[in-house]
């Protein structure tokens, strides 16, 4: 297995969200760069909420903002831009997390696994 890139790393990394409610625990992550020069961005995740049981789930992104290519492949990434790719696909986690159960667009980037 090649190593993983400065974002790959960073991306990787379990985070619990502003407000506290919620912990991504990161189990694993994979990186697909498809020929159009988008990324899909594969994440395994054990999720964790206060006095809730914890879910294992699979969340799938697609991203095509081709803009942050550079940022995914680069051995030394620009630390800026690297935090601006790691804010942006946490938003767009938490944005599925909390609307997967009534937006159907949302829903189909994630399934419970059991």
């Amino acid at each position: 297995m090649a190593a993983r890139t400065p974002a790959e790393q960073a991306l990787a990394r379990s985070y619990t969200t502003g407000d506290g409610a919620v912990r991504f625990n990161v189990d694993d992550l994979a990186l697909d760069h498809n020929p159009n020069r988008s990324v899909t961005l594969t994440y395994w995740l054990t999720v964790e909420r206060h006095g809730r049981d914890t879910e294992r789930w699979v969340f799938t992104l697609l991203w095509d903002d081709k803009s942050f290519v550079d940022v995914l492949t680069s051995p030394i990434p620009d630390p800026e831009r690297l935090g601006q790719l790691v804010h942006l696909v946490r938003a767009a986690l938490e944005e599925w997390w909390d609307t997967k159960g009534y937006n159907r667009r949302f829903a189909k980037m994630g399934r419970q696994l059991h």
